[in-house]
């Protein structure tokens, strides 16, 4: 009898030995991130899915193994960067110092895999980045777009947009004065009503674009490629070009009625088969410039410079009274 229940005694420690005891965690908890103590509550921590909710999720399986001396549990991360994270689970809101790298915060959201807020970091980081005159994109283009409602309230006034790809957006009264638009690709793009004053647009590709009524005056736009554009408004507006650099340009086959390229500088540029009808002209550098083809009825070409300039196949003769020299 005495051997029965000796044995069952044993058997009842083996069982108790194998189950694994498990402590019920409060509902607030301490937390030592990188030597600073934070309190937050349990349903804080497990709000959204990832690493935080497997440490303290009632399953310990991943918890923080070591403790301080006040019991907080130990996370070897940077607090600076931590404290916007739990900041986000408290309310849903990314809110963090002036003086915080949001590039830190975002690392610190992948590590502990909060996904809703990596999206919103991303775009933070990104736009930090192109405050430091880095370019910017196609896809920031086109965000401030969808979330502008009136066309002419945006601006992109000194932006550097340096090579971006721009095809055939819709740009109609954008203010894109001084900016950097060097090897942009606007070919096909409406770039109708917009202000390029003083603009880079030194090797841009323009080609096919709407340019109706645009404000062009002194911008650069050496060796860029003006094929096939429109510039002639059936209302009548003049686009105005006075003072632009179009040295080395391509603008054969444009049509160009109207257009005020007053003193501009045209030397080198290909403007085979344009329409230049009404075109103000005067003043402007020609030399060595193609117009074979072209049609400059009407055109102001006082005090315009043709020297070397060609001229074959012009659809209409040069009058005396457009004074050429």
């Amino acid at each position: 009898m005495a051997q029965g229940i000796e044995e069952t005694s044993c058997d009842s420690v083996k069982m108790c030995e194998e189950e694994p005891v498990t402590k019920k965690l409060p509902k607030w908890i301490k937390l030592n991130v990188g030597g600073k103590v934070f309190m937050t509550s349990i349903s804080t921590l497990t709000k959204e899915p990832g690493m935080l909710t497997k440490m303290f999720s009632q399953d310990d399986a991943m918890r923080p193994s070591e403790t301080d001396d006040q019991g907080a549990f130990l996370i070897d991360r940077s607090p600076k960067y931590f404290e916007p994270i739990l900041n986000y689970l408290r309310s849903g809101q990314l809110i963090f110092d002036t003086n915080v790298n949001p590039q830190g915060i975002l690392e610190e959201a992948r590590f502990f895999g909060i996904e809703t807020l990596i999206p919103q970091l991303e775009d933070t980081v990104r736009r930090n980045t192109v405050t430091s005159d880095m370019p910017l994109t196609r896809r920031d283009v086109v965000t401030a777009i969808i979330q502008t409602c009136n066309l002419s309230e945006l601006r992109f006034q000194g932006i550097n947009l340096a090579g971006a790809d721009l095809r055939r957006l819709d740009l109609r009264k954008v203010n894109f004065k001084y900016a950097c638009l060097s090897r942009c690709n606007l070919s096909y793009a409406n770039l109708t009503n917009c202000c390029l004053e003083r603009c880079d647009l030194s090797h841009a590709d323009l080609s096919y674009a709407q340019m109706i009524s645009l404000k062009a005056l002194c911008a650069n736009m050496e060796g860029a490629n003006l094929q096939e554009c429109n510039f002639e408004d059936p209302t009548g507006s003049r686009s105005n070009l006075e003072g632009v650099n179009l040295k080395g340009a391509c603008l054969e086959g444009s049509n160009m009625a109207g257009v005020n390229l007053r003193v501009a500088n045209l030397k080198n540029a290909n403007m085979k088969n344009c329409n230049l009808r009404a075109a103000i002209l005067a003043g402007a550098d020609l030399e060595k410039c193609n117009l074979s083809g072209s049609d400059l009825q009407e055109a102001n070409l006082r005090g315009a410079n043709f020297k070397d300039a060609q001229l074959e196949l012009m659809l209409t003769p040069l009058h005396m009274s457009q004074a050429i020299r």
